[in-house]
C-alpha cells in the first residue's frame, strides 16, 4: 500500500455533503454512466426543476424526468427516495448520525438502491472513513493485484479504520493503470 500511495500522491480529504438527499439523487442519476453523461443529466435536471428536493421530484411527472435523461428505472428510484424523504421513512436530516450498518439498512429497501450504492453514499455523501465495498469490481481487482496471496479479510482488517482511504487509493491506481501506467504489485 505504501508504494501505491507514493505512486498516486495525496488524495483530497472527503467532507460530508451538505445535502445527503440531493447527493443520493445525484448518485442514482450517475449509476452505470460516464462521469460526463451523469453531469449532463444532473445539469438538465437542475435546469428543468431548479432544485432537487423531495417535493419537487414528487410533483414532477415521470415523463419530464425522462426528458431530462433518466431511465424509467431511475425515475422510479428517485421518486421512491423522494417519497421516503417526505414521509420520514428515511430521515436524511439525521442520517449522518446513524452507524454505517443502520444507514445501509435504511437505504437498501428503496428500489434501485443496493448495498454498493449505500456504501458509496457512506463514503462520498457522509465521508465515513472505514468503508470498503467488496461489491465493487475495481476494488476487488485492485486488492487482488496488490495482495495476490493474502485473504481479503486479513488485508481489510489491517486497513481498519481507514478502509475508505484504501479504497480511494485502489480506485486511483486502477485509473492510472487504465491510462497506461504500470500496476502496483
Amino acid at each position: 500500500m505504501q508504494e501505491l500511495v507514493a505512486r498516486n500522491g495525496e488524495l483530497p480529504v472527503l467532507t460530508p455533503a451538505p445535502d445527503p438527499f440531493a447527493t443520493l439523487i445525484r448518485s442514482v442519476n450517475g449509476q452505470q454512466l460516464s462521469v460526463k453523461a451523469a453531469a449532463s443529466i444532473h445539469a438538465r435536471l437542475l435546469e428543468r426543476l431548479g432544485t432537487l428536493d423531495a417535493g419537487t421530484l414528487l410533483q414532477t411527472p415521470g415523463d419530464e424526468l425522462r426528458a431530462a435523461g433518466l431511465s424509467w428505472a431511475k425515475v422510479r428510484t428517485v421518486k421512491a427516495i423522494a417519497e421516503a424523504a417526505q414521509t420520514g421513512t428515511v430521515d436524511f436530516a439525521h442520517i449522518a448520525t446513524l452507524p454505517d450498518e443502520e444507514v445501509i439498512a435504511a437505504l437498501i429497501p428503496l428500489p434501485g438502491i443496493g448495498r454498493w450504492t449505500a456504501e458509496m453514499f457512506l463514503m462520498f455523501a457522509l465521508a465515513r472513513p472505514d468503508v470498503f465495498s467488496m461489491g465493487d469490481l475495481a476494488l476487488r481487482q485492485g486488492l487482488a493485484r496488490l495482495y495476490p496471496n493474502a485473504p481479503a479479510d486479513d488485508v481489510l482488517a489491517g486497513w481498519t479504520p481507514y478502509r475508505t482511504l484504501a479504497a480511494r487509493y485502489l480506485w486511483a491506481d486502477n485509473h492510472r493503470v487504465k491510462a497506461g501506467g504500470e500496476p502496483v504489485g
